[in-house]
């Protein structure tokens, strides 16, 4: 009892200084601490660096090449002027009347094509202020527009994107970025026009009541007044990504001869097990030098744009390591059974269901969908796993529900994008959050129970 009370408190103070804006770099070991103490005594330094740091370093180095190839990729393709074409374009043809969607799939096309959610957050807004003030769509609703095109259905739902989130299961489940298809773009579609039609009919009747954009002071930033590269350039690295990502994952990796990764020095694992992150590096490599090769001249100093997306990799990997540190201490505590044979024990003869619940509850719990979905994974992926095959569920089924359930109630209001991105646009929780609420948990948890439906009727596909 003590011990249970004990994660319940620990992962209370969690969410609460997290929400308080503390940083969860020491955060996170503080209340793995605290549970520890509180539940059993047990001894603090070992704990620290044996459990907690050992599996952040475990995390670091199966996905950090990942967070750095694509935070450079993203600052490649902001300084060159590409993310913001690609913008102004879509902006341009779909008009002031269609504000929100234009936000939204701008957001969606360079957050599928690999370039990083909060870099796309900083080069959309000022075009959203712009296109919103224009057709007097109220100011409140720019977080959740660009929410629903990066958090959502490019994060967790279509396949092949080069998202964190959609390349943590490939490892427990020997899957690619492509698992279910056919499934991840109805999941994706259900986020994508359920969010439009949701912030539409919340436009209408904010202008039917006589709002406007508000009265709002901005200092937005100017975009490069030079030459940027046109619409084909600007497209062609996202188009380098997918396509790479598609043929080295299903093609060329799958017909390789990798015996070889049977030998110590290279883990003994699996090919199924490294296929999905090899082929997701191959991809951002490729666009990474596609960039420079093709438009160099387009950027100033490449030399500080490659630094500079290099540092700003650091933060996001390590705030999420830390986290699954966190839940790796967790994990270790003797009333973690009781906890985890609690999740399991739901629906245990449809480990779709249980996975989907455990994956949402941890992802709530750390306000991080890639944190909380590698908890769960660790701890739970090889038991659903084998529930899944004795009971001839694809596990590639299993790889789109962890993927899509990892987006749902990470969403809450402790979750570090969120609060990064209300304030990138100058907005609160109070204006703007209930919206953000319904675009990226209620709708992709309705997504994610279509998928759940589907998948149970007809299997992956």
């Amino acid at each position: 009892m003590i011990g249970t009370l004990a994660i319940i408190l620990s992962l209370a103070g969690l969410m609460y200084f997290a929400y308080r804006g503390y940083s969860v770099l020491y955060l996170a070991p503080i209340m793995a601490a605290f549970a520890v103490v509180m539940a059993q005594g047990g001894p603090l330094l070992a704990t620290y660096t044996q459990v907690f740091m050992t599996s952040l370093g475990r995390y670091v180095v199966l996905f950090f090449p990942i967070f750095l190839l694509g935070a450079i990729f993203g600052k490649l393709m902001a300084d060159s002027g590409s993310s913001t074409t690609i913008a102004h374009t879509i902006v341009q043809r779909l008009g002031a009347k269609h504000a929100i969607a234009a936000v939204t799939l701008a957001c969606g096309v360079l957050t599928y094509g690999g370039v990083s959610l909060f870099v796309v957050a900083f080069a959309i807004y000022p075009i959203a202020a712009a296109l919103f003030r224009e057709a007097q769509v109220p100011k409140r609703l720019i977080a959740a527009a660009i929410a629903l095109g990066s958090f959502t259905f490019t994060m967790t739902a279509f396949p092949g994107t080069p998202a964190i989130q959609n390349a943590i299961p490939t490892r427990f489940f020997g899957t690619t970025t492509f698992a279910a298809p056919g499934l991840g773009i109805i999941a994706g579609c259900i986020m994508l026009f359920g969010g439009l039609a949701w912030l539409q009919l919340r436009a209408r009747r904010a202008q039917a009541a006589g709002e406007g954009y508000g009265d709002h002071q901005e200092n937005l930033p100017q975009f490069e007044a030079g030459e940027r590269p046109g619409f084909g350039l600007a497209m062609l690295p996202i188009i380098v990504v997918i396509g790479l990502n598609a043929l080295f994952s299903l093609l060329i990796f799958p017909r390789m001869d990798l015996g070889y990764l049977a030998q110590q020095l290279y883990g003994n694992v699996q090919p199924s097990a490294v296929i999905g992150t090899w082929a997701l590096i191959v991809a951002l490599v490729g666009a990474i030098l596609t960039v420079l090769l093709l438009q160099r001249r387009h950027l100033r100093d490449a030399q500080k744009t490659l630094n500079e997306g290099t540092m700003g990799s650091m933060l996001p990997i390590f705030n999420t390591a830390s986290e699954v540190g966190y839940g790796a201490v967790i994990a270790s505590l003797a009333a973690f059974v009781v906890v985890r044979d609690f999740v399991v024990g739901i629906a245990p003869d449809t480990p779709t269901i249980s996975l989907a619940i455990a994956v949402n509850a941890l992802a709530g719990i750390t306000g991080s969908a890639s944190g909380g979905l590698s908890i769960a994974l660790d701890t739970l992926g090889a038991t659903y796993l084998e529930r899944a095959n004795a009971l001839g569920i694809s596990p590639e089924l299993l790889h789109r529900i962890a993927t899509i359930a990892s987006g749902g109630f990470d969403s809450l209001p402790h979750n570090g994008a969120v609060i990064s991105l209300l304030t990138i646009t100058a907005l609160t929780h109070k204006s703007s959050y209930g919206d953000i609420f319904v675009v990226n948990l209620l709708i992709p948890v309705a997504a994610l129970i279509t998928v759940i439906t589907l998948g149970t009727l007809f299997g992956a596909f």
